[in-house]
């Protein structure tokens, strides 16, 4: 456990979520699991005080790290830019160090047609995915600098492949996809990484999705080739570990498309 032992990583949308079986049940908790093992220390944010709270506890008592929960939603309502600023500052006050930052956070109306699709929900999706990306982007970057660190950004399939019943979530994502190449090319004469991972991971948002929307499920979720969806933090996680490694440096604004756990360069 030593790969980023002392590194600091920022992750939304990290609250504690497991499955049925007891395995990390979203792609966040997922990625803080995968940074706790190999030593980082963390800052972590979501809107649900609780699901925070269980996060901290326990990858404090398994890994032995120290973790920083901070309420955080990013709305069409709020002082965004002042609720991100709080919780940089309050990382820096608290571990004086940021080296990678994870947009992970995203909520959206899937399921819903274009043309039923309300504006609160389209803001919905664009101000929890693509705004809350803009705003941690833009506080984090000077930290970001110093520590010469990396930003990883979460696109998607329904960006990349116009999934039905999800407008305003492939919209956020694929204006994430196209912000994070910006800084790939900005950034990168300050050793700063920016890459794109687009998962497909078996989550309990997946699953809720299934049922909920069983034939929105049915038209955009197939298995993957490899036969299995990816896991959150033994394939997605350990992903996001691999792209914060002081001695990796992916292709500036390439996109990582994670089929059942495997990398694939589109």
């Amino acid at each position: 456990m030593s790969f980023l032992k002392d590194k600091v990583a920022l992750a939304t949308g990290a609250g504690r979520v497991v499955l049925s079986n007891g395995q990390s049940g979203s792609i966040g908790y997922g990625i803080a699991t995968a940074y706790a093992k190999e030593g980082a220390n963390l800052v972590i944010t979501g809107r649900n005080e609780a699901k925070l709270t269980a996060a901290q506890e326990e990858l404090e008592k398994e890994y032995g790290i120290r973790v920083l929960p901070m309420v955080a939603d990013i709305n069409a309502h709020a002082n965004n830019a002042a609720v991100v600023q709080n919780v940089v500052d309050q990382a820096i006050q608290k571990f004086g160090q940021l080296d990678v930052l994870i947009n992970n956070a995203q909520a959206s109306a899937s399921g819903v047609t274009l043309a039923d699709h309300t504006t609160d929900q389209f803001d919905l999706a664009i101000y929890s995915g693509l705004y809350a990306a803009f705003y941690y982007m833009r506080a984090c970057y000077p930290h970001l600098k110093k520590s010469q660190g990396s930003v990883i950004n979460f696109a998607s399939g329904a960006g990349l492949f116009g999934n039905y019943g999800q407008c305003a979530y492939a919209a956020a994502k694929e204006g994430i996809r196209g912000m994070s190449r910006v800084a790939a090319t900005e950034w990168a004469k300050d050793n700063v990484n920016a890459n794109v991972v687009c998962p497909l991971a078996w989550t309990a948002k997946l699953e809720q999705f299934k049922e909920a929307f069983p034939d929105a499920f049915k038209a955009n979720v197939h298995v993957p080739p490899m036969g299995h969806f990816g896991d959150a933090e033994k394939e997605i996680g350990r992903v996001c570990v691999q792209l914060a490694s002081p001695d990796f440096k992916y292709m500036t604004g390439e996109t990582i498309t994670l089929e059942g756990g495997l990398g694939q360069r589109p």
